[in-house]
């Protein structure tokens, strides 16, 4: 114990002596730099952030600007609060701002070294972000795997109509998860991971919400690199053992793939995610080694399952709290489709009120509050008059942007209407609305986010209202919400289906 309390006493001496010269050093950048709240001595502006950091920033950015400044320990931190800034760090400087500030958790188990989400953009990233491209997210791809998809959604149909039948609420984060977490598996490794009836589910859900949370969580080593060594809040560890399930379930499948690739020669027609990684993988001087494929499936099944369920959930929650919406919705299917006819992915362009809904859901609700942090690592820029030093962390705060008076009438409104009197999309082009980010960084998974939402909410829908249970009214329901590098609903939504 007097070992690990002299390294702490070493190390904050250390930390202080640095952020002395580390400050004697940004004074003649001081009055260059953005507005912000005044720093105390050592910690920066730590405090300020709150347990919801998302919400803090939108308060401080009413004081300081759309630009502004925050000492984060040793760390300066730029935070964005308006779509012509976002465009400026997104679009204008996209490439000089396309690094990534890594959070130390991230080099659990190297990590950091070979995901496509924070690597930086060179030939490695490129060659992971084309790989998803063409083996994923094309569109030839998507429509070939949309069957997989129609059957995973009529299995939760199924769940549902069990749930109607006996008058029973049905827990919606938890079946949004195994519905989106059956979609990725079926489409990486052509199986089922979880049943509705079963918990096998908890396992993974605990694991991708925990993954989501350290990453987001505060962490005094991001604030103090040089108590890395300490990992003082045990975040890496946990971490690390997160990390080590996911890899060594994905390296069994890998292993699986690989020796019956042996038996059988080629992959006897099968041509799954994994099944094209094992290809490129096994290529003579590939440029895909082992390690990057099991980094790569941990990336995508993360955050594919995490953002895409826990949007489906929000909106389900919205359109519960507002009966009209969820009305018009339902009368919007019932003209388009008719009668008993079983909903496609094509049919998602006819239905302008659900795609209006699912952006009104993205603008209250995104699934990264701050999208993931930037950095420019090579030189200071120029935005707005302000300097933005040299691998200062950008933060890009699209909830702030999405509640905001100056750009949205009735900002804390559920309004999808107002997506009917515009074109403004999430595609990365109108920086109003950006819950996946913009230029060379935008989310990958954005085409098969944009479909799995979409078929699912509308399925959902079609067939069935959506009460409360015990007669709870809808201002009953609790919309709180959990912060992690995703933001999830606080309290799981229960309701009870209705068939119609």
């Amino acid at each position: 114990m007097e070992y690990l309390e002299l390294l702490l006493l070493i190390s904050f001496v250390l930390a202080c002596i640095h952020l002395l010269f580390s400050n004697l050093a940004m004074k003649t950048l001081k009055n260059k730099l953005p507005p912000g709240p005044k720093p105390f001595p050592i910690i920066g502006n730590i405090l300020e952030l709150g347990t919801h950091p998302h919400l803090s920033l939108s308060r401080l950015s009413q004081i300081y600007g759309p630009i502004m400044t925050l000492k984060l320990g040793n760390i300066t931190t730029i935070v964005i609060s308006s779509p012509q800034l976002a465009k400026e760090v997104l679009h204008k400087h996209d490439k000089t701002f396309c690094d990534r500030q890594t959070p130390d958790t991230l080099t659990a188990m190297d990590h950091h070294k070979v995901s496509v989400i924070w690597l930086p953009l060179r030939k490695k990233w490129r060659n992971l972000r084309r790989i998803c491209a063409d083996n994923l997210f094309s569109i030839q791809k998507l429509d070939s795997t949309q069957v997989l998809r129609q059957k995973k959604v009529q299995e939760l149909l199924d769940f549902v109509k069990e749930k109607s039948e006996k008058g029973e609420s049905l827990d919606m984060s938890n079946a949004a998860f195994i519905t989106v977490l059956n979609f990725i598996s079926n489409t990486f490794f052509s199986i089922d991971l979880a049943h509705y009836d079963s918990f096998k589910s908890q396992e993974f859900k605990d694991i991708v919400w925990g993954i989501m949370e350290e990453i987001g969580r505060p962490n005094v080593v991001d604030f103090f690199p040089m108590l890395r060594m300490l990992d003082p809040q045990g975040t890496r560890a946990r971490m690390k053992r997160y990390f080590k399930k996911l890899i060594n379930f994905f390296d069994g499948l890998v292993e699986e793939r690989v020796q019956r690739r042996g038996l059988e020669g080629e992959s006897n027609g099968r041509k799954d995610l994994l099944d094209s990684m094992v290809d490129l993988m096994l290529e003579d001087n590939s440029e895909l080694s082992r390690s990057q494929v099991l980094h790569l499936l941990m990336d995508l099944f993360n955050a594919g399952i995490d953002t895409t369920s826990s949007m489906i959930e929000w909106a389900m929650a919205e359109l519960v709290r507002n009966p009209k919406e969820s009305k018009k919705v339902r009368e919007e299917l019932h003209q388009v489709l008719g009668k008993e006819q079983q909903i496609e992915e094509s049919h998602i362009s006819k239905l302008p009120f659900l795609r209006a809904v699912v952006k009104e859901t993205f603008r209250l609700h995104p699934p990264a509050p701050l999208l993931l942090p930037h950095k420019s690592p090579q030189e200071d820029i120029e935005l707005c008059g302000f300097m933005v030093p040299k691998n200062a962390q950008v933060w890009v705060n699209v909830w702030g942007m999405g509640r905001d008076s100056s750009i949205w009438t009735n900002p804390n409104e559920f309004m999808p209407q107002r997506f009917l009197e515009s074109n403004i999309d999430f595609r990365g082009n109108d920086f109003e609305l950006i819950p996946f980010g913009a230029g060379r960084r935008i989310c990958p998974g954005l085409p098969l986010a944009f479909r799995s939402v979409h078929i699912v909410l509308a399925s959902l829908l079609y067939g069935y209202d959506w009460k409360l249970p015990n007669e709870l009214e809808a201002k009953d329901i609790d919309m709180s919400e959990k912060f992690g590098i995703t933001l999830h609903k606080a309290q799981p939504l229960q309701i009870i289906p209705i068939k119609s």
